[in-house]
This record gives C-alpha cells, sequence and structure tokens, in this order.
C-alpha cells in the first residue's frame, strides 16, 4: 500500500508528503501577487506521467545494453473545457542520447513503456488520447 499527505500551508499552497518521505510544495496563484508556489496538481500529473516513462525507457534501454546517456520528455496536454477538466490530449515527445543508439529499441523502449508498464500512463489514458514519438540524438 503506497501512502501520501497532503496539508494545507496557507493560501492556496499546499505541502504533499509521500510515503517515502520527499515533500514538494504544490498549488495555484491566489491573491493580487499571483505567485505560484510550485506545480499545480494537473501540472504534477503530467510530470508524474513523464517521469514515470522515462524511467522505464531508461532501464528498457540499459537492459538492452544501448549507451543511452539522456532521456528527456516534452510533454504538451489540452484538457477539457468543463469540469472536471480531465485531460483530453497528451503527446508525448522522447529525446533520447547516446552514442551508437538503435533507433529500433529506442523505439521498443518508448512503446513498451507507454503501452504496458507505466502505470501513470495507463490511468491517464482513461480520460485522454496519449501520443508519442521520439528523436535520437548522437553524443560524441
Amino acid at each position: 500500500m503506497m501512502k501520501a499527505n497532503v496539508k494545507w500551508v496557507g493560501d492556496r499552497t499546499f505541502v504533499g508528503t509521500a510515503g517515502s518521505g520527499h515533500a514538494i510544495a504544490f498549488g495555484a496563484a491566489h491573491g493580487e501577487s499571483g505567485v505560484k508556489p510550485g506545480p499545480s496538481p494537473m501540472e504534477l500529473l503530467l510530470l508524474g506521467t513523464g517521469g514515470c516513462s522515462a524511467y522505464d525507457v531508461v532501464h528498457i534501454l540499459e537492459r538492452g545494453r544501448e549507451p543511452v546517456e539522456d532521456v528527456e520528455v516534452q510533454i504538451e496536454a489540452e484538457r477539457a473545457d468543463t469540469d472536471p477538466k480531465v485531460y483530453k490530449t497528451i503527446h508525448m515527445h522522447f529525446i533520447i542520447k547516446g552514442r551508437g543508439l538503435n533507433p529500433a529499441k529506442a523505439e521498443r523502449a518508448v512503446s513498451l513503456s507507454i503501452e504496458k508498464y507505466c502505470s501513470a500512463s495507463a490511468m491517464m489514458a482513461a480520460t485522454a488520447t496519449l501520443t508519442h514519438d521520439f528523436e535520437i540524438i548522437e553524443t560524441a
């Protein structure tokens, strides 16, 4: 069982603490200053999905003995216009860096993550159409 705690700390700011003990401030802009204390809850969902999938891609490529040096996921998403304003579309663009990476293995790693292993993308796919692509950047 996983556990987490979310505490309101003022204005529209909250601190979430994961069962691992790691904490993050999040919330929405509030008041005249309009200062955001951190990502919004919906942004955290995108970050979690990207992080879950990036982790998978690194793991799959390393297990396949591919010389992966870096993985970045750029995410664009659209939300519904009416409440509860769930994500309708999510596009994930993977930038995979390494020396002599096999494009077929990189494509397989990304697809396996999105379609099979990443539990966050599986949950997001319940309301959103998920698409993805990738590029490989050769390093020296």
